[in-house]
């Protein structure tokens, strides 16, 4: 009768690699033992900064004698490790004559962390191709030990990005019960002033625990992406990469959304401040188009420039301008969906002057006079089919507020939006 053939079972692949490593220090330590006539024990941390153990031992009488060897050198171990270079201490009783030449003591690291120490003793003192094949053996660990490491910090990493990620899942839905909660208190606050103060704390809490609880941990999964399409496109799958890649926009998207939120938060507590600067006007144009490209997709939209010259260079808060015009586009990008963006600038009387025109859906004179207001959506549908909070047109209203300048609002159903801003400049020749 012929018998059943199993296929062996799948193992789990980070104790996988963990035998392997083991298996492959037996069979070093067990070649070098050979080869020198003397006994090698193998001390190594079970995890980075752990202490060091003994993890094999080859060329010994007993299992009993390797322990009481590696008791006997321990602390010679952990002075080699600590000082990071070989050294030499007699053999310990317990190896008998195969260490009656002494034991040299052989660190092996990787960029300046101390993974293990290789004790090899041998029966006369070391010289020559006993203590070459030594050095070699050392080399070849280091080497082994330093890829193991590079391995479980890379699972390390994907692991913390899986962890983050769900962690950042739970957070946003502690956030959006506060926000609910927020915007509740804001509606009882329309009909009574009575709860200002419960409505104001509410706010701050809830600023507070969104730049607490959800800043870092997205900073930290929008990092361990980048870290992972930076390095491991090799043996990452297609399907794996536009995945990563589709997270790490819509992180990006959420942090900016989250950058908005605190940036509104700082203008009215009143600390953010005013830094004035050189600026060249259409570098600021071209990073912000370059910008808003995400925005636009593969929608037909042409975005066209209009510059008055002279357009000189001019002092004003760079990086608040910056903000302000690729709000105002972005807002274009996302309800034009075919036609054209036109950007016009120009400077004069102390003031630069722009122009964001569109072709898109337009708003309707009633919702005219709530668009800045925070969290403002046209309809309860907005926020699903266009992206984004209601919060941009509002940031770009205090914004300029706080450098000194204006907004003006021209829009038709069914025609296109005009925005134009004014802000206070100096000239540069």
């Amino acid at each position: 009768m012929a018998s059943a053939v199993h296929a062996p079972a799948e193992r789990d692949p980070v104790s996988g690699r963990r035998a392997d490593l083991a298996q492959a220090m037996r069979a070093l330590v067990t070649r070098l033992a050979t080869a020198t006539e003397g006994s090698v024990l193998l001390f190594a941390r079970e995890s980075e900064g752990g202490e060091l153990r003994l993890r094999t031992a080859a060329g010994v009488a007993s299992p009993d004698a390797a322990r009481t060897a590696a008791e006997a050198i321990s602390q010679a171990v952990r002075e080699a490790a600590a000082q990071g270079s070989p050294s030499r201490i007699d053999g310990p009783p317990a190896l008998g004559a195969r260490g009656a030449g002494g034991v040299a003591l052989v660190p092996i690291a990787d960029q300046g962390r101390v993974l293990a120490v290789l004790a090899a003793a041998t029966p006369d003192a070391t010289a020559g191709a006993a203590a070459a094949l030594i050095d070699l053996a050392g080399e070849a660990l280091a080497a082994r030990l330093a890829q193991a490491a590079c391995t479980e910090e890379l699972d390390t990493a994907l692991r913390t990005l899986r962890e983050n990620a769900q962690a950042a899942e739970d957070r946003s839905d502690e956030v959006l019960k506060l926000s609910e909660a927020l915007f509740a208190q804001d509606i009882e606050l329309l009909r009574s002033n009575e709860r200002l103060g419960q409505v104001e704390k509410l706010k701050n809490d809830f600023i507070e625990k969104m730049s607490r609880e959800l800043r870092t941990p997205l900073n930290s999964i929008i990092e361990s992406i980048i870290a992972v399409l930076a390095g491991e496109n090799d043996v990452l799958s297609e399907t794996a990469q536009q995945c990563l890649r589709r997270a790490l926009d819509d992180g990006t998207a959420f942090l900016r959304t989250l950058q908005n939120i605190l940036d509104l938060w700082r203008i009215k507590q009143g600390e953010m401040s005013v830094e004035v600067q050189d600026v060249n006007f259409r570098e600021v144009v071209e990073e912000a188009i370059f910008s808003v490209q995400d925005t636009i997709g593969n929608n037909p939209v042409a975005i066209e420039k209009h510059f008055e010259e002279p357009l000189p260079k001019i002092r004003t808060d760079l990086a608040k301008i910056n903000q302000i015009l690729f709000l105002l586009l972005d807002n274009a990008a996302k309800f034009t969906a075919q036609g054209t963006i036109d950007i016009s600038a120009r400077v004069a009387g102390g003031e630069l002057i722009c122009e964001i025109r569109d072709t898109g859906i337009g708003i309707c004179p009633d919702d005219q006079q709530f668009i800045f207001d925070e969290f403002f959506q046209v309809d309860e549908l907005a926020s699903t089919k266009y992206r984004g909070s209601g919060l941009g047109l509002a940031l770009v209203r205090d914004l300029l507020k706080l450098v000194g300048g204006s907004l003006e609002l021209q829009s038709e159903v069914g025609v296109g939006s005009r925005f134009s801003f004014r802000v206070p400049v100096q000239t540069l020749g």
